[in-house]
């Protein structure tokens, strides 16, 4: 049997989360995002879409 292939998004941190407020740092350490131009591809959930979301202002989405 083979695996289905789960759908995924490519997340990059380019805005600095200094002067942020404390849940927003928080959101992008839960996305692995804690430094400038770090990049995850992560799975494309409602969870992470959320997340996302939450601090779309410091982060570039690539599908």
């Amino acid at each position: 049997m083979a695996a289905k292939k789960k759908a995924t998004i490519k997340v990059t941190q380019v805005g600095s989360p200094i002067r942020r407020k404390e849940d927003q740092r928080q959101t992008l350490v839960g996305l692995g995002l804690n430094k400038m131009h770090r990049t995850r591809e992560l799975e494309d959930t409602p969870a992470v879409r959320g997340m996302i979301d939450k601090v779309r202002h410091m982060v570039r989405i690539e599908e």
